[in-house]
């Protein structure tokens, strides 16, 4: 039977064109599978063939663990200071073996072992094809649509299969079998069967790559594009820089006549395309997101990441967008909120803005309405500028001598620490499941008490928007947090 083997291995091998140790591998692990068969629960099983002879041995063994991490698998593990007292020098992830007898191949059953062996050469077959493919470096994925999947579209180029899921593809594009397709490559996955490569159309690298391909400065250095911003299927934002003086950013990018950007036009399905200046300025690089939209004012807040666009009553409807598209799209290019307003509600706002200033200072530093509107004039708005702003500058406003400047500043670090003690003690209300959570720093935990936060299924109940909104952190930032919130709604399900 071992010379047999020898020749089966053989006969495969050349048959399927894969390396004779590939073949062993599945014939070791047809006769590693059949043998657990004989023993009850998930043990762990290896056998090993002479690649010489034939000749096989079979072992039991288990894998060593940490013994703080405790046994999650008890018949395929064993704890280091057990594994010591067998073998004193070994360690964490190696594994201690037992000889066991090794099952006959006449009991293993032809067909078993045949379909053990063939599934293994046809997965070695399909890695070798994927490796191959992979390394040419290519991101897009070029091919035609092979067929529909529950919903997703399964692409075929060569003999390599992607997979082009329904909420990756461009809306209310229809493809059909046959059509050819390009996508981005966006991860591999060989866990997946039949088609182990996710593809997206809707992602804005698709469209960075596309632009890659169209613009041969971009691959030269000359052009970058620095983030994009989608809408699949209706419109996009793209921010270029030059990095040659010589060379027209957003002209290249357009090419003659539109020639290149309409090439990325009509392979997203009519997808319109603004091309922006990217700029390190954020107010500037916000004017030029928001076109063709003409900016009146931008009022910045660092703190809060956003950003107050004041526009005319004739570029209002622009700057908003149909459905408000262009001003999120400009606000995902950007990554800066974007409040689109009149001069109007500018002026409203920097009214209540002002009048909250003027009370704070009235309130926190006992001053009559004169003295705060001085320092409202002089560019004050929080008792941190107050207390800690360089004494020389304070000095240059005219309607305060030193001693007033000293009391003022002396009045704003009590204020702040009187409202830090206020709020240690606000914390110390806070559920201690909350306070816990990971990610949540005292600064957080206080605007989240103000907010009347104070459990962990408060914040975990609310939504993305509403927790921005409070503590000023990205979308991102505040998805997280409250995901981690919710953990525990779902600790023990399946």
């Amino acid at each position: 039977m071992n010379r047999e083997m020898l020749m089966l291995v053989e006969a495969i091998s050349r048959e399927k064109n894969v390396e004779r140790d590939v073949v062993f591998g599945a014939v070791e692990a047809a006769l590693a599978q059949a043998t657990k068969k004989l023993y009850e629960g998930e043990v762990d099983i290896r056998v090993a063939v002479d690649r010489d002879n034939g000749n096989y041995e079979s072992f039991r063994r288990w894998h060593v663990v940490p013994d703080e991490a405790g046994l999650q698998l008890p018949e395929q593990e064993i704890l280091l200071f057990e594994a010591k007292e067998q073998i004193p020098d070994i360690e964490v992830d190696e594994y201690i073996e037992e000889p066991i007898e090794s099952l006959p191949i006449g009991r293993i059953g032809a067909m078993a072992a045949k379909q053990v062996i063939l599934q293994k050469i046809r997965d070695a077959e399909r890695e070798m094809l994927l490796n191959d493919f992979m390394s040419r470096g290519e991101k897009i994925f070029v091919g035609t649509v092979k067929r529909m999947d529950k919903g997703d579209i399964i692409c075929e180029s060569g003999r390599i299969e992607g997979r082009l899921k329904r909420s990756e593809m461009i809306p209310k594009e229809n493809l059909r079998s046959g059509d050819r397709v390009r996508a981005m490559i966006m991860e591999v996955d060989l866990t997946l069967r039949g088609a182990p490569i996710l593809l997206s159309r809707s992602a804005p690298e698709f469209m960075i790559e596309l632009f890659r391909q169209e613009v041969p400065e971009i691959e030269q250095g000359l052009l970058e594009i620095k983030t994009c911003a989608r809408d699949p299927g209706s419109r996009a934002k793209i921010a270029v820089l030059s990095h040659d003086k010589r060379v027209d950013p957003i002209g290249t990018c357009v090419g003659v006549r539109g020639t290149r950007v309409n090439a990325v036009t009509n392979e997203l399905a009519g997808e319109r395309v603004d091309i922006v200046l990217w700029s390190e300025d954020p107010a500037q690089f916000v004017i030029g997101a928001l076109a063709p939209a003409n900016v009146q004012s931008i009022v910045v807040d660092e703190e809060k990441h956003a950003m107050d666009v004041v526009v005319d009553e004739e570029n209002l409807a622009i700057a908003i967008g149909r459905g408000g598209q262009n001003v999120r799209l400009a606000s995902d290019l950007t990554g800066w909120k974007i409040n689109i307003m009149d001069a109007a509600e500018s002026a409203q706002k920097q009214a209540e803005e002002t009048t909250g200033i003027r009370q704070l200072f009235m309130e926190k530093l006992d001053v009559d309405q004169e003295i705060a509107d001085i320092l409202i004039g002089e560019g004050f708005t929080s008792l941190e500028e107050v207390a800690y702003v360089p004494i020389q500058e304070m000095l240059e406003i005219e309607s305060f001598d030193e001693d007033t400047i000293n009391e003022l500043r002396t009045r704003a670090k009590d204020a702040l620490l009187t409202l830090e003690i206020a709020r240690e003690e606000s914390v110390e209300d806070v559920s201690l499941d909350l306070r816990d959570l990971p990610g949540l720093t005292p600064e957080l935990i206080s605007k989240l008490v103000e907010a009347g936060i104070h459990t962990r299924d408060d914040l975990a109940d609310l939504a993305t928007d509403e927790l921005t909104d409070i503590t000023a952190q990205t979308a991102e930032e505040a998805t997280a947090l409250i995901m981690k919130a919710r953990e525990h709604w779902f600790a023990g399900q399946a």
